[in-house]
């Protein structure tokens, strides 16, 4: 992916700041209560919002902010952006899965039918459809949204409905379909190169 970017990367043009997940220890961590999954996911994002953010902004000088992922990570871009529009400029999301409490496919509900008020507002499929806050529905607007999934992808409905919240609330993005499923790396460097 890193490949993928670089003309815009070499001309300086952006800077990456490329942040693993604890997924393993959270969203995928089987062994642990969908409880303790859901804390040691906020501990994770705590982290990007008072450590790396900071960074970024001490490091970079600028305050234009692109938050991405593909897949998973697409679901940890899209959460953090939709959750704190206000940090953002752009948010593009590959081949995302925005509510983990769905069984989609072979791909299980992460949290075991388990459903609080902390899943609730890491579902943006969830919380976007009631968000009425002028606070967080402005810089939402003025935000540049890209969603890209396959029209095969199992998580293409996802996406659609994520699209559809997104148009409720006025904020306007882009949805764009590709053929067959391209939820695959060899797609994503091809999404990136035209939508970053």
């Amino acid at each position: 992916m890193v490949d993928a970017l670089r003309r815009p990367l070499d001309a300086g043009d952006i800077r990456l700041f490329c942040v693993d997940s604890v997924d393993s220890e959270s969203l995928y961590c089987r062994s642990s209560h969908p409880r303790a999954r859901v804390e040691r996911h906020r501990v994770y994002e705590r982290y990007i919002l008072e450590e790396v953010i900071p960074l970024m902004r001490a490091e970079n000088g600028s305050p234009s902010f692109v938050a991405h992922g593909c897949s998973i990570g697409a679901y940890h871009a899209a959460t953090i952006a939709l959750r704190h529009p206000s940090l953002f400029d752009r948010l593009v999301a590959l081949s995302g899965r925005y509510d983990l409490t769905r069984r989609v496919g072979h791909f299980e509900d992460l949290f075991e039918s388990h459903y609080d008020e902390d899943i609730y507002f890491m579902t943006p499929t969830h919380f976007l459809p009631n968000l009425n806050d002028p606070f967080f529905l402005e810089p939402l607007r003025q935000m540049n949204i890209t969603l890209a999934v396959g029209e095969q992808d199992p998580f293409h409905e996802s996406n659609r409905i994520l699209s559809q919240a997104l148009l409720d609330k006025g904020v306007h993005h882009q949805l764009a379909v590709w053929p067959g499923e391209a939820h695959r790396a060899r797609y994503w460097r091809e999404m990136v190169q035209r939508y970053f």
